[in-house]
């Protein structure tokens, strides 16, 4: 979604929810974008090619929801 606006973001972003939660999908978002953690259920952060920390959301926002 880097290079999308921000409304194509949020359509893409949208389609991946709905992925998640209809088809009972995985689905693996990698990203700069800090904002878009928090549409996850669990949140993995790297540093120099290790794990640097593992979360999980409290409550999820919706992508309608991001800014950026």
């Amino acid at each position: 979604t880097g290079a999308l606006d921000l409304e194509t973001g949020i359509v893409v972003l949208d389609a991946l929810v709905r992925a998640n939660r209809e088809l009972n999908a995985t689905v693996v978002i990698i990203t700069h974008n800090v904002s878009i953690a928090g549409l996850a259920d669990r949140v993995v952060r790297m540093r120099s090619g290790s794990i640097a920390s593992l979360e999980k959301n409290r409550e999820r926002i919706t992508p309608a929801q991001l800014t950026w």
